[in-house]
């Protein structure tokens, strides 16, 4: 982890903006954010403890500015010259189009425009690490077919790629391949918005421990596929999203139990450095990217 160990000064002026912060974004996200920050120190990324006072009370300033009704700490890419801090601002409806800000510094947001599929396309030809500065730009070489009257030609066009684009892209992909809400902790209501669940205490140690006690925090895909029959079993308030025991390639979640079974965490495979977190029998959870921004391509040979 980077900086020291917190200091007396450092550990007040935090508690200081968690209380502040409490009142802000509620307390599951406040605590969320501290125990994610907390898993990613595990991992040699942590951050410095005056990143975590600039991240603690930017954030309640975005979420002020923007007037977002709950703002969550999406995680860190690592980028060869800077890294970029995301953050994602969600609406009532917790469904709806989330927006995406980054910051290079912890302290200044900038709002990311909405992924397309086209950005998706686009940016699929580049690869390695991000550089760490949004205007870099990437450069594609590709081979595009022209015609003189009859005749067909090929010639080669240099294609330039933002990586604000690519950021934008990434971004987008993680979120709908691996982020991830424990069953129970949203509910649909019969005029269709879906709201946090407030009555939720938390899953049993025995039902964390369940990889299809955990959904896709997206719009459902598979979940349209299937049959009246296969829906019949289906609580239509809490199951109204894709379950993670179906994900292909099987085998691409790992889960454990941790301090004592204090503690469930899951980690992608196919998304490295995405970690879900639930503490078993509280409304404690979340999910925190730390990587490169790099999809591990090659998993499906792997297990």
């Amino acid at each position: 982890m980077e900086g020291q160990s917190f200091g007396s000064p450092w550990r007040q002026l935090l508690l200081a903006t968690w209380r502040a912060l409490i009142g802000a974004v509620g307390a599951m996200d406040a605590e969320s954010l501290l125990l994610s920050l907390e898993l990613a120190s595990g991992s040699g990324q942590g951050l410095s403890p005056d990143r975590r006072a600039s991240l603690l009370t930017s954030l309640t300033l975005v979420k002020r500015d923007y007037r977002y009704d709950r703002v969550l700490f999406w995680g860190r890419i690592l980028g060869l010259v800077a890294d970029y801090y995301i953050a994602q601002g969600l609406s009532e409806d917790q469904l709806a189009p989330r927006k995406t800000l980054y910051s290079l510094n912890c302290m200044e947001w900038s709002l990311l425009p909405p992924a397309t599929e086209e950005m998706v396309v686009q940016t699929s030809v580049v690869k390695g690490r991000f550089m760490g500065d949004p205007s870099h730009e990437y450069e594609h070489t590709e081979l595009q077919k022209t015609s003189e009257g009859d005749k067909v030609f090929e010639e080669e066009v240099v294609v330039q790629i933002k990586e604000e684009t690519r950021l934008v892209s990434v971004i987008d992909q993680i979120d709908k391949a691996v982020a991830v809400i424990p069953r129970g902790a949203l509910f649909k209501t019969p005029f269709g918005p879906i709201h946090v669940n407030r009555t939720f205490e938390g899953l049993s140690l025995s039902e964390a421990k369940k990889l299809s006690s955990y959904f896709h925090f997206r719009e459902p895909v598979e979940l349209r596929n299937k049959t009246l029959l296969e829906k019949a079993d289906l609580d239509p308030s809490l199951d109204f999203m894709d379950s993670l025991e179906h994900d292909i390639p099987k085998g691409s979640w790992s889960i454990q139990a941790e301090r004592g079974n204090a503690l469930v965490v899951l980690r992608s495979l196919l998304w490295p450095g995405l970690t879900f977190f639930h503490a078993p029998r509280t409304k404690n959870c979340g999910y925190i990217y730390v990587g490169t921004g790099e999809k591990n391509i090659d998993l499906p040979f792997m297990l």
